[in-house]
Protein backbone atom coordinates (compact mmCIF):
# COMPACT_ATOMS: atom_id res chain seq x y z
CA UNK A 1 0.00 0.00 0.00
CA UNK A 2 1.52 3.33 -1.08
CA UNK A 3 1.49 6.59 0.85
CA UNK A 4 -1.44 8.08 -1.05
CA UNK A 5 -3.66 5.09 -0.34
CA UNK A 6 -2.68 5.11 3.34
CA UNK A 7 -3.54 8.81 3.56
CA UNK A 8 -6.96 8.29 1.95
CA UNK A 9 -7.64 5.28 4.18
CA UNK A 10 -6.66 7.11 7.36
CA UNK A 11 -8.75 10.23 6.68
CA UNK A 12 -11.76 8.17 5.58
CA UNK A 13 -11.52 5.95 8.65
CA UNK A 14 -11.80 8.79 11.19
CA UNK A 15 -14.93 10.05 9.42
CA UNK A 16 -16.53 6.62 9.12
CA UNK A 17 -16.08 5.76 12.79
CA UNK A 18 -17.75 8.97 13.98
CA UNK A 19 -20.70 8.32 11.67
CA UNK A 20 -20.88 4.73 12.88
CA UNK A 21 -21.03 5.96 16.47
CA UNK A 22 -23.78 8.43 15.60
CA UNK A 23 -25.78 5.60 14.00
CA UNK A 24 -26.21 3.93 17.39
CA UNK A 25 -29.40 5.98 17.80
CA UNK A 26 -31.11 3.48 15.51
CA UNK A 27 -30.47 0.70 18.02
CA UNK A 28 -33.31 2.06 20.19
CA UNK A 29 -36.87 1.50 18.88
CA UNK A 30 -38.74 3.27 21.68
CA UNK A 31 -38.22 6.16 24.09
CA UNK A 32 -35.13 5.68 26.20
CA UNK A 33 -36.03 4.93 29.87
CA UNK A 34 -35.16 7.75 32.34
CA UNK A 35 -32.50 5.73 34.16
CA UNK A 36 -30.84 4.82 30.86
CA UNK A 37 -31.05 8.45 29.76
CA UNK A 38 -29.22 9.47 32.93
CA UNK A 39 -26.56 6.86 32.26
CA UNK A 40 -26.18 8.04 28.66
CA UNK A 41 -25.82 11.69 29.65
CA UNK A 42 -23.34 10.72 32.36
CA UNK A 43 -21.37 8.50 29.98
CA UNK A 44 -21.28 11.25 27.35
CA UNK A 45 -20.03 13.69 30.00
CA UNK A 46 -17.30 11.27 31.05
CA UNK A 47 -16.24 10.66 27.45
CA UNK A 48 -16.01 14.37 26.74
CA UNK A 49 -14.15 15.11 29.98
CA UNK A 50 -11.57 12.40 29.32
CA UNK A 51 -11.20 13.45 25.68
CA UNK A 52 -10.67 17.04 26.82
CA UNK A 53 -7.94 16.09 29.29
CA UNK A 54 -6.08 13.27 27.57
CA UNK A 55 -6.58 14.15 23.89
CA UNK A 56 -6.62 17.94 24.08
CA UNK A 57 -5.26 19.71 27.18
CA UNK A 58 -2.25 17.51 27.89
CA UNK A 59 -1.11 17.47 24.22
CA UNK A 60 -1.71 21.23 24.07
CA UNK A 61 0.57 21.81 27.06
CA UNK A 62 3.20 19.48 25.61
CA UNK A 63 3.20 21.21 22.23
CA UNK A 64 3.13 24.71 23.74
CA UNK A 65 6.35 23.99 25.64
CA UNK A 66 8.29 24.12 22.36
CA UNK A 67 7.63 27.81 21.87
CA UNK A 68 6.55 29.04 25.31
CA UNK A 69 8.76 27.09 27.70
CA UNK A 70 7.72 27.54 31.32
CA UNK A 71 4.87 29.77 30.15
CA UNK A 72 3.25 27.01 28.09
CA UNK A 73 0.10 27.42 30.16
CA UNK A 74 -0.62 30.83 28.58
CA UNK A 75 -1.96 29.69 25.16
CA UNK A 76 -3.70 26.75 26.83
CA UNK A 77 -5.34 28.99 29.44
CA UNK A 78 -6.49 31.55 26.88
CA UNK A 79 -7.63 28.94 24.37
CA UNK A 80 -9.53 27.01 27.04
CA UNK A 81 -11.57 30.01 28.19
CA UNK A 82 -12.10 31.16 24.61
CA UNK A 83 -13.64 27.79 23.76
CA UNK A 84 -16.31 28.16 26.43
CA UNK A 85 -16.94 31.77 25.45
CA UNK A 86 -17.45 30.81 21.83
CA UNK A 87 -20.08 28.22 22.75
CA UNK A 88 -22.03 30.90 24.63
CA UNK A 89 -21.67 33.44 21.84
CA UNK A 90 -22.55 31.13 18.97
CA UNK A 91 -25.43 29.61 20.94
CA UNK A 92 -26.97 33.03 21.54
CA UNK A 93 -26.49 34.00 17.91
CA UNK A 94 -28.14 30.80 16.67
CA UNK A 95 -30.99 31.16 19.16
CA UNK A 96 -31.72 34.70 17.94
CA UNK A 97 -31.50 33.71 14.29
CA UNK A 98 -33.62 30.59 14.72
CA UNK A 99 -36.34 32.52 16.52
CA UNK A 100 -36.45 35.10 13.73
CA UNK A 101 -36.70 32.40 11.07
CA UNK A 102 -39.34 30.07 12.49
CA UNK A 103 -39.98 30.94 16.15
CA UNK A 104 -37.68 28.31 17.57
CA UNK A 105 -38.59 25.23 15.54
CA UNK A 106 -36.02 23.17 13.68
CA UNK A 107 -32.78 21.31 13.96
CA UNK A 108 -30.94 23.94 16.01
CA UNK A 109 -33.86 25.03 18.17
CA UNK A 110 -33.05 22.86 21.20
CA UNK A 111 -30.36 24.57 23.27
CA UNK A 112 -28.89 21.40 24.76
CA UNK A 113 -28.61 19.69 21.38
CA UNK A 114 -27.13 22.80 19.80
CA UNK A 115 -24.40 23.20 22.42
CA UNK A 116 -23.51 19.52 22.36
CA UNK A 117 -23.27 19.62 18.57
CA UNK A 118 -21.10 22.75 18.61
CA UNK A 119 -18.70 21.42 21.23
CA UNK A 120 -18.15 18.06 19.52
CA UNK A 121 -17.78 19.74 16.13
CA UNK A 122 -15.07 21.98 17.58
CA UNK A 123 -13.49 18.92 19.17
CA UNK A 124 -13.23 17.25 15.77
CA UNK A 125 -11.30 20.16 14.28
CA UNK A 126 -7.97 19.68 16.11
CA UNK A 127 -8.29 15.89 15.82
CA UNK A 128 -8.66 16.24 12.06
CA UNK A 129 -5.74 18.67 11.95
CA UNK A 130 -3.58 16.27 13.96
CA UNK A 131 -4.23 13.43 11.52
CA UNK A 132 -3.65 15.74 8.56
CA UNK A 133 -0.41 17.03 10.07
CA UNK A 134 0.84 13.46 10.51
CA UNK A 135 0.18 12.51 6.90
CA UNK A 136 1.52 15.85 5.67
CA UNK A 137 4.75 15.25 7.56
CA UNK A 138 4.94 11.73 6.14
CA UNK A 139 4.59 13.14 2.64
CA UNK A 140 7.40 15.59 3.36
CA UNK A 141 9.89 12.91 4.47
CA UNK A 142 8.56 10.25 2.06
CA UNK A 143 9.31 7.23 4.23
CA UNK A 144 7.11 4.19 4.80
CA UNK A 145 7.70 4.36 8.56
CA UNK A 146 6.27 7.90 8.68
CA UNK A 147 3.16 6.83 6.78
CA UNK A 148 2.69 3.81 9.05
CA UNK A 149 2.95 6.06 12.11
CA UNK A 150 0.40 8.49 10.64
CA UNK A 151 -1.96 5.62 9.83
CA UNK A 152 -1.59 4.34 13.40
CA UNK A 153 -2.59 7.78 14.70
CA UNK A 154 -5.62 7.80 12.39
CA UNK A 155 -6.69 4.36 13.59
CA UNK A 156 -6.38 5.46 17.21
CA UNK A 157 -8.39 8.64 16.59
CA UNK A 158 -10.99 6.65 14.64
CA UNK A 159 -11.52 4.13 17.42
CA UNK A 160 -11.99 6.99 19.88
CA UNK A 161 -14.49 8.58 17.49
CA UNK A 162 -16.88 5.64 17.83
CA UNK A 163 -17.98 6.45 21.41
CA UNK A 164 -17.67 10.16 20.68
CA UNK A 165 -20.17 9.87 17.83
CA UNK A 166 -22.54 8.06 20.18
CA UNK A 167 -21.92 10.72 22.84
CA UNK A 168 -23.31 13.30 20.40
CA UNK A 169 -26.25 11.44 18.89
CA UNK A 170 -27.73 9.62 21.90
CA UNK A 171 -28.25 12.67 24.15
CA UNK A 172 -29.50 14.67 21.16
CA UNK A 173 -31.99 11.92 20.35
CA UNK A 174 -33.37 12.32 23.86
CA UNK A 175 -33.47 16.11 23.55
CA UNK A 176 -35.19 16.21 20.15
CA UNK A 177 -37.00 12.85 20.26
CA UNK A 178 -35.86 12.20 16.70
CA UNK A 179 -33.42 9.51 15.62
CA UNK A 180 -32.96 11.03 12.17
CA UNK A 181 -32.13 14.51 13.47
CA UNK A 182 -29.79 13.05 16.08
CA UNK A 183 -27.96 11.07 13.41
CA UNK A 184 -27.81 14.16 11.22
CA UNK A 185 -26.14 16.09 14.07
CA UNK A 186 -23.56 13.32 14.40
CA UNK A 187 -23.00 13.13 10.65
CA UNK A 188 -22.49 16.88 10.23
CA UNK A 189 -20.17 16.90 13.24
CA UNK A 190 -18.15 14.10 11.62
CA UNK A 191 -17.76 15.97 8.33
CA UNK A 192 -15.52 18.60 9.95
CA UNK A 193 -12.84 16.02 10.75
CA UNK A 194 -11.83 14.97 7.21
CA UNK A 195 -12.15 18.58 6.02
CA UNK A 196 -9.65 19.79 8.60
CA UNK A 197 -7.51 16.70 8.07
CA UNK A 198 -7.09 17.84 4.46
CA UNK A 199 -6.32 21.37 5.64
CA UNK A 200 -3.72 20.00 8.04
CA UNK A 201 -2.25 17.85 5.29
CA UNK A 202 -1.67 20.72 2.87
CA UNK A 203 -0.66 23.36 5.44
CA UNK A 204 1.08 21.22 8.08
CA UNK A 205 4.14 23.44 8.46
CA UNK A 206 2.21 26.72 8.61
CA UNK A 207 -0.54 25.62 11.01
CA UNK A 208 1.64 23.70 13.45
CA UNK A 209 2.10 26.76 15.67
CA UNK A 210 -1.68 27.05 16.14
CA UNK A 211 -2.17 23.50 17.35
CA UNK A 212 -1.89 24.17 21.14
CA UNK A 213 -4.42 26.99 20.87
CA UNK A 214 -6.86 24.85 18.89
CA UNK A 215 -6.55 21.89 21.25
CA UNK A 216 -7.19 24.00 24.35
CA UNK A 217 -9.97 25.89 22.57
CA UNK A 218 -11.77 22.64 21.81
CA UNK A 219 -11.30 21.38 25.38
CA UNK A 220 -12.84 24.56 26.79
CA UNK A 221 -15.87 24.19 24.54
CA UNK A 222 -16.40 20.57 25.53
CA UNK A 223 -16.01 21.06 29.28
CA UNK A 224 -18.36 24.05 29.21
CA UNK A 225 -21.08 21.88 27.67
CA UNK A 226 -20.39 19.07 30.14
CA UNK A 227 -20.74 21.42 33.11
CA UNK A 228 -23.78 23.31 31.84
CA UNK A 229 -25.77 20.61 30.07
CA UNK A 230 -24.69 16.99 30.44
CA UNK A 231 -23.94 16.60 34.14
CA UNK A 232 -27.18 18.30 35.29
CA UNK A 233 -29.17 16.14 32.86
CA UNK A 234 -27.51 12.99 34.21
CA UNK A 235 -29.17 13.48 37.60
CA UNK A 236 -32.43 11.52 37.96
CA UNK A 237 -35.44 12.52 40.04
CA UNK A 238 -35.00 9.38 42.15
CA UNK A 239 -31.72 10.79 43.42
CA UNK A 240 -29.64 7.72 42.58
CA UNK A 241 -26.07 7.83 41.34
CA UNK A 242 -26.52 6.14 37.97
CA UNK A 243 -25.56 9.32 36.11
CA UNK A 244 -22.41 9.71 38.19
CA UNK A 245 -21.44 6.11 37.52
CA UNK A 246 -22.10 6.66 33.83
CA UNK A 247 -19.67 9.59 33.93
CA UNK A 248 -17.11 7.47 35.78
CA UNK A 249 -17.32 4.66 33.23
CA UNK A 250 -17.31 7.09 30.30
CA UNK A 251 -14.22 8.87 31.61
CA UNK A 252 -12.41 5.60 32.37
CA UNK A 253 -13.31 4.13 28.98
CA UNK A 254 -12.08 7.12 26.99
CA UNK A 255 -9.01 7.46 29.20
CA UNK A 256 -8.03 3.86 28.47
CA UNK A 257 -8.51 4.41 24.73
CA UNK A 258 -6.52 7.64 24.74
CA UNK A 259 -3.62 6.20 26.73
CA UNK A 260 -3.56 2.82 25.00
CA UNK A 261 -3.83 4.26 21.50
CA UNK A 262 -2.03 7.54 22.02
Amino acid sequence: MNGTMMTILGITFIFFMTVLGAATVYCFKREIPPRLQAAIFGFAAGVMLAASVWSLLLPALSQAENGWGRYAFIPVFIGFLAGGALIVGVDRMLTFRQCKINKGQGLLADGRARKLFLSMTLHNIPEGLAVGFAFGAAYAVETLAAYVAALGLAIGVGIQNLPEGAAVSLPIKTALNSKHKAFLYGFISAVTEPIFALIGYFFAARLQILQPWLLAFSAGAMIFVVAEELLPESQTKQGNSIGAWGAMFGFAFMMVLDVALG
